[in-house]
C-alpha cells in the first residue's frame, strides 16, 4: 500500500478552492486508463474533518491518473501550483504591498493558510484591499464565487452591495442588497452551533462548548443582523418592519454583548483567526457603545430599559482596539471612527479643535493606499473642519478623479465641496455642486433643491441666474421633493420644507440669508471660525442682510428673519473675539421669545450659543443654567433634535450632575 505522487502532491496543496479542482479536472481527462476502484481506496488519504470541509469546500485528496506524465496532467499540477502559491503577477503585488509603508488590512501572505477558516479570511482581506484601490467590480468578483460555501465571502460580498446602495439610495438595488444579506445570514446560521436558536447565543450555557469556527459564526451572525436593520430602516416605511428592524438590532446588541463577555476572560488561541474573532466584537461592541452615548439621557433610559447600554470611552477604547489591529474589521473599525470624528463630533456635538486621533488613524491607510476615494475623501474633511478649505477642495477634486466606478463617491465630495465654496462665499459654485446632486443623487432631492435655491438668493438682484434658473420656482419645487427614511422625513428635509413654505404666497417674504441659516444647522460656523478672513467676509453678508430687512416693508416674518440675523451675528463676533457684542445679540433673541411666530428653533439655540460663549469664559455654572433652560422649556420646534444632541454633548463635557443632566428632553423631530 503506498501514496502516490499525486496524491502527496495533492496533500502539499492544502484545501483547494474551486479553481485547483478544475486544474485537476485537467489532468483526470488526460489520464488513461482510469485507475481501479481498489487502488482509489487504498491510495486515498483520510478524510478531512467535517469543519474542514464546510468552510474549504468539497475537496477530493486523490487524482485519479495522476501518474500519467501527459501535458494535460502537467498542466493540471502547475494551475495547482498557481492557486496555492499566486501566480507570478500576484505574488509582485504582494511583495509590493508588503514594501509599501503605512497600515494594511492584511494579506495571505501574512496569515498562516493553515485551516480553510484562515484562508477565507486571508481571501476576503485581499478582496478588501481591492476595494480600497478602487478596484470595486474585481473586489466583488473574488468574493461572489464562494459567497455559498463560506461565510465570511458572503458577508463581504453583501457589506459591499450594501454600501453600494446606501450611497445610491435606489430602492432595486436596496432590496438587492437586503437579499443578498440575508443570505448570507442564512450562510451564517449554518455554521452556528446546531443547539442554537436564532439569536440565542449565550457565553454561560453555549460558548464553553463552541468551537473556534462557531464562535465566527456568532459574529457574523450579529454583523447580519445589523446590517439587514439598517436595510430594513431604508427600505420599509411600515410600522411592522420599523418593530421588526429593532428587534434585528437589540438580538445582533445581545449577542455581541455575550460574545464579548466570553472571549475576555477565555484565553483561545492567539493566532490570526482569533484576532479577527476579536475584532468582530470590538466592531459591535465598539459600534453600540459609542452610538447610544450620543443620545440624550431621556432617550437613552427608554433604551436602556430595552437592554440597551452606552459608554463612549469605552465604545471609542474598543473601536481603536479594532482599528490598529490587523484583522477584517480594521478597516470598519476606522472607517467609524473616522466618521465619529470628523462628522459626528461636529454636527451632533460643538465640534473640537483636536484631529491628532483621526490623523493618526488616516495616515498609514493614505500612505498604503494614496489614490483610495474613500481616504482622499476623510483626508479632504479633516483639512475641511480645519479651516483649511482650499487643501480641503484639492482633496476632494482629487477623490472624485481618483475613480470613475463608483459615481456615488462623487456625491460625497459634490457635498463636501458645496459647502467648501459657500464658506468662501462662492454661491455659484455651491449652486452649481448642488445641482449636480440633485439630478445624479437621490439621497434627498428636497434638500439639494432647497440648497440650489438658497445660494441663487444669496446672489445680488440682479445678477444673471445660471442656466436661467429662478430660486422663487425652486423654493416652491422642494415639497415636491418629500421623502421618508425608516417611515419619517429626514429633519433637515423637513427644515428645508417649512422654510420654503413662504414662497407659496404669490405676494412672497424673501428668506434673508437661507445658504447661512442651513450652514448653521449643519454647525459650519465651526469651520467658519478658523478663518479671519472668511469671518469678516459673512459679517459683511449679514450687514447687507439687515440693511435690506430694515427697508423691507413690515411683515409677519420681520421678528423671525431679524433673530435670524441676530444669532448669526452673534456667533460671528463670538469667533472674532468680541464677546459682549456677542452676548447682547444672543440676548435680543432670547427677550424676542414671545414675539417670534414661526423660527421656534432660535430661542434654544440662542441659548445654547450664549452657554458655549460663557463655557470660553470659565462661567461654567451660568452655562449650565442656561443649557438646562434650553432643554426643559422648548418643545416641538425645528430640528429639535440635533439640538438636544449638542445640548447633551455641552453637558457631558462639563460633567454636570446626572440627576439634573437627565431633565426631560423632547421627542425627536
Amino acid at each position: 500500500m503506498h501514496y502516490d505522487v499525486a496524491s502527496v502532491s495533492w496533500l502539499s496543496c492544502g484545501i483547494p478552492p474551486e479553481g485547483c479542482r478544475r486544474g485537476w479536472k485537467k489532468a483526470e481527462e488526460a489520464a488513461s486508463p482510469p485507475p481501479s476502484r481498489v487502488l482509489l481506496r487504498h491510495a486515498a488519504p483520510r478524510r478531512p474533518p467535517r469543519w474542514r470541509r464546510r468552510e474549504g469546500g468539497r475537496c477530493r485528496h486523490l487524482r485519479r491518473g495522476a501518474e500519467s506524465s501527459s501535458p494535460a496532467a502537467a498542466s493540471g499540477l502547475a494551475a495547482c501550483a498557481r492557486l496555492r502559491h499566486g501566480s507570478p503577477a500576484r505574488r509582485q503585488r504582494q511583495r509590493q504591498q508588503q514594501e509599501a509603508p503605512g497600515g494594511s488590512l492584511g494579506g495571505a501572505e501574512e496569515f498562516g493558510l493553515s485551516s480553510p477558516l484562515e484562508t477565507a479570511l486571508a481571501e476576503c482581506t485581499e478582496a478588501l484591499n481591492c476595494f480600497l484601490r478602487n478596484q470595486f467590480s474585481e473586489s466583488l468578483e473574488m468574493l461572489q464565487p464562494r459567497t455559498r460555501e463560506s461565510m465570511y465571502h458572503a458577508l463581504i460580498y453583501a457589506t459591499i452591495l450594501e454600501m453600494q446602495a446606501m450611497m445610491t439610495f435606489e430602492q432595486e438595488d436596496i432590496a438587492h442588497a437586503s437579499h443578498t444579506m440575508k443570505e448570507a445570514q442564512e450562510m451564517c446560521q449554518r455554521f452556528r452551533r446546531k443547539n442554537i436558536v436564532s439569536g440565542a447565543f449565550s457565553s454561560r450555557t453555549g460558548g464553553d462548548s463552541c468551537t473556534e469556527e462557531e464562535l465566527h459564526a456568532e459574529v457574523c451572525y450579529a454583523e447580519c443582523l445589523l446590517h439587514r436593520a439598517a436595510l430594513t430602516f431604508l427600505q420599509d416605511e411600515n410600522m411592522v418592519n420599523f418593530i421588526k428592524g429593532g428587534i434585528k438590532v437589540r438580538s445582533s446588541y445581545l449577542i455581541y454583548r455575550e460574545l464579548n463577555g466570553f472571549i475576555q476572560p477565555n484565553q483561545l488561541p492567539a493566532n490570526s483567526v482569533r484576532a479577527h474573532l476579536e475584532g468582530g466584537v470590538a466592531l459591535g461592541i465598539g459600534a453600540f457603545n459609542l452610538t447610544l452615548s450620543l443620545f440624550p439621557p431621556r432617550i437613552l433610559k427608554l433604551l436602556e430599559f430595552a437592554g440597551f447600554s452606552g459608554d463612549k470611552d469605552y465604545g471609542l477604547q474598543q473601536l481603536h482596539q479594532g482599528a490598529t489591529t490587523p484583522n477584517l474589521r480594521a478597516l470598519l473599525c476606522t472607517m467609524l471612527l473616522l466618521c465619529y470624528y470628523t462628522f459626528l463630533t461636529f454636527i451632533l456635538g460643538v465640534g473640537e479643535d483636536d484631529f491628532t486621533e483621526a490623523e493618526a488613524l488616516l495616515s498609514p491607510y493614505l500612505a498604503r493606499y494614496p489614490k483610495s476615494a474613500i481616504f482622499l475623501f476623510f483626508a479632504g474633511r479633516i483639512e475641511e473642519i480645519k479651516g483649511n478649505i482650499n487643501e480641503a477642495i484639492k482633496k476632494f477634486e482629487e477623490g472624485c478623479s481618483a475613480q470613475q466606478a463608483w459615481k456615488q463617491f462623487h456625491h460625497m465630495c459634490y457635498w463636501e465641496l458645496m459647502w467648501c465654496f459657500a464658506y468662501k462665499g462662492m454661491w455659484k459654485m455651491a449652486y452649481f455642486y448642488a445641482d449636480l446632486l440633485s439630478k445624479e443623487n437621490r439621497w434627498s432631492k428636497a434638500m439639494y433643491v432647497y440648497m440650489k435655491a438658497a445660494f441663487l438668493s444669496m446672489l445680488p438682484p440682479g445678477e444673471p441666474r445660471p442656466f436661467g434658473e429662478d430660486e422663487v420656482a425652486l423654493f416652491r419645487q422642494v415639497s415636491s421633493f418629500k421623502q421618508k427614511i425608516a417611515g419619517k422625513s429626514p429633519p433637515t428635509e423637513k427644515f428645508a420644507i417649512r422654510k420654503a413654505r413662504r414662497y407659496k404666497a404669490s405676494e412672497h417674504v424673501p428668506l434673508p440669508v437661507p445658504a447661512l441659516e442651513m450652514m448653521y444647522m449643519w454647525n459650519g460656523f465651526t469651520v467658519l471660525r478658523k478663518q479671519q478672513e472668511l469671518l469678516e467676509g459673512t459679517l459683511n453678508t449679514l450687514a447687507q442682510a439687515e440693511k435690506q430687512l430694515q427697508e423691507a416693508p413690515a411683515s409677519e416674518h420681520q421678528v423671525d428673519d431679524k433673530c435670524l440675523l441676530l444669532l448669526l451675528k452673534g456667533l460671528v463676533l463670538k469667533h472674532l473675539r468680541s464677546p459682549t457684542e456677542a452676548e447682547a445679540c444672543f440676548s435680543a433673541v432670547h427677550a424676542s421669545e414671545k414675539r417670534i411666530r414661526y423660527d421656534h428653533y432660535l430661542v434654544p439655540n440662542a441659548l445654547l450659543e450664549l452657554s458655549l460663549l460663557y463655557v470660553g469664559q470659565g462661567r461654567n455654572e451660568e452655562a449650565v443654567r442656561l443649557l438646562r433652560r434650553a432643554k426643559s422649556n422648548y418643545k416641538n420646534y425645528s430640528m429639535e433634535s440635533r439640538t438636544l444632541f449638542r445640548i447633551h454633548a455641552v453637558l457631558s463635557k462639563l460633567r454636570a450632575p446626572q440627576e439634573e443632566n437627565d431633565a426631560n428632553g423632547a421627542t425627536p423631530s
